[in-house]
C-alpha cells in the first residue's frame, strides 16, 4: 500500500426522514438566539417553514441567494445580517444558498447550519466558490466548513426528476475526482466508490419514480459520501472546467458538471488506470469500461449533454479553452490546450464521451 495522509473534517451530520424537526434542538445546543435564514427566491416557502419550526425566533430571512455566489449578493446579505443582529446563519437549499451561507460565515465567524435540499454536496466541504467581475474563484479554509448539516430526505421528495439527475451527477463528479486526486487516500477511495455506487443505482430509479423514498434516501446518502470526498481531497481538471464555464459563461452549475464529467474523465483516462478500474466497478453496466458506464448512466437519466443547449455559443469555445489552461488546478495528465479545446467543443456540441482525447 502506498503511503498517504488523511485529515478528517470536523462536521456534525444529522441524517434521516423527519430530521428537520431536530433543528430547534440543534440551535439550542449551539446556544444560538437569532439565526438568519437564507434561501433563493424560489425557496422562500421552505425558509418560511424554518421560521415556523423555530417559532419565529429568527433574525430574519434573506432570500436573494443565487448561482455562483456573486459578490454583490454576499455584500447585501452581510449588511442585512449586521442590521438584524444575526448570531448565526441557517441555509436551506442547494449549492447556491449553501455557498452564500459559507460566504457570510467565513467573513463574520457566525456559525453555519446547512439543510440541503439537493445532492450538490457543498455542505460537506471547506470550499467556497465566488464570482466577481465575470470570474469565479475558489478558496479552501477549514473555517468555511459548516458546523452542522441536517439531511432530511423528506425535503428532497419534491425535487424534480431532471434536477435530481443533474444534481446527483454533480455529487458523483466529486467522488470521481477523489479517486485520482493528488492527495487521495484509501479512506476517500472507499467512500468515493460507495457514494458513486449509491447514486448510480438510485438516480435512474428516481427519474422513473420520483416518489420512491428508498431511492431518495439512497441518493442523499450517496451525496453525503461524495460531498465528504470533495471536502477532504483536492480538485482537478473537471472542477476547473466547470468553474470556468460557470463563472465566465454563466452556465448552470449542476448541468455543467453533468455535461463535462465524462469528457474530463476521458481526457485523464490514460493516466489513471486504477481509478478507472474502481470507477468501472461502481458504475452499473460499465462492463469494465468506466466511460461506457458513465455514458449509459447519463442516457438513463435523460439529461441534456450539450452546453449549446444552455446558451453557450460556438464562438466561446476558444475563450473557454484559454481560461481553462490559465492557472490550472493540479491534474494527473498535463494540461494541453489542443485536446482541452476539443474536450470543450465536445461538451458544447453534446457528443458522447470518447477515450481518444
Amino acid at each position: 500500500m502506498q503511503s498517504f495522509e488523511y485529515n478528517a473534517n470536523p462536521s456534525r451530520v444529522i441524517f434521516g426522514s423527519g430530521s428537520l424537526k431536530k433543528l430547534p434542538d440543534e440551535v439550542a445546543r449551539l446556544g444560538l438566539k437569532a439565526p438568519l435564514l437564507l434561501s433563493t427566491p424560489q425557496q422562500i416557502e421552505q425558509a418560511e417553514s424554518l421560521k415556523a419550526i423555530l417559532n419565529g425566533k429568527v433574525a430574519g430571512l434573506f432570500t436573494e441567494a443565487t448561482m455562483h455566489t456573486p459578490s454583490h449578493i454576499t455584500d447585501n446579505a452581510l449588511e442585512y445580517a449586521k442590521e438584524h443582529k444575526a448570531d448565526s446563519v441557517i441555509s436551506i437549499g442547494g449549492g447556491s444558498t449553501i455557498g452564500l451561507g459559507k460566504a457570510i460565515s467565513i467573513r463574520t465567524g457566525l456559525p453555519h447550519i446547512c439543510i440541503p435540499t439537493t445532492y450538490a454536496g457543498s455542505e460537506m466541504t471547506p470550499i467556497l466558490g465566488e464570482t466577481a467581475d465575470g470570474q469565479k474563484k475558489t478558496r479552501s479554509d477549514p473555517k468555511i466548513l459548516p458546523g452542522t448539516v441536517i439531511y432530511d430526505v423528506d425535503l428532497t421528495m419534491t425535487l424534480p426528476p431532471a434536477l435530481s439527475a443533474t444534481s446527483g451527477v454533480n455529487a458523483l463528479a466529486h467522488a470521481v475526482e477523489a479517486l485520482y486526486a493528488r492527495n487521495t487516500n484509501p479512506i476517500m477511495c472507499f467512500l468515493a466508490q460507495k457514494g458513486i455506487k449509491a447514486l448510480a443505482e438510485a438516480l435512474p430509479e428516481i427519474v422513473q419514480d420520483p416518489s420512491s423514498q428508498i431511492a431518495r434516501s439512497q441518493a442523499l446518502y450517496g451525496a453525503w459520501l461524495c460531498g465528504t470526498c470533495l471536502g477532504s481531497v483536492g480538485m482537478a481538471l473537471h472542477h476547473k472546467l466547470c468553474h470556468t464555464l460557470g463563472g465566465s459563461f454563466n452556465m448552470p452549475h449542476a448541468e455543467t458538471h453533468t455535461i463535462v464529467l465524462p469528457h474530463a474523465l476521458s481526457y485523464n483516462a490514460p493516466t489513471i488506470p486504477e481509478a478507472m478500474r474502481r470507477l468501472a466497478l461502481a458504475l452499473p453496466e460499465s462492463k469494465g469500461d468506466a466511460i461506457k458506464g458513465l455514458n449509459v448512466l447519463l442516457t438513463k437519466l435523460k439529461v441534456k449533454r450539450g452546453l449549446k443547449d444552455f446558451g453557450m455559443k460556438e464562438a466561446d469555445i476558444d475563450k473557454a479553452a484559454d481560461l481553462a489552461v490559465s492557472n490550472p488546478y493540479w491534474n494527473p495528465r498535463e494540461i494541453e490546450k489542443g485536446p482541452i479545446r476539443e474536450l470543450i467543443r465536445r461538451c458544447w456540441a453534446g457528443e458522447k464521451a470518447r477515450a481518444d482525447l
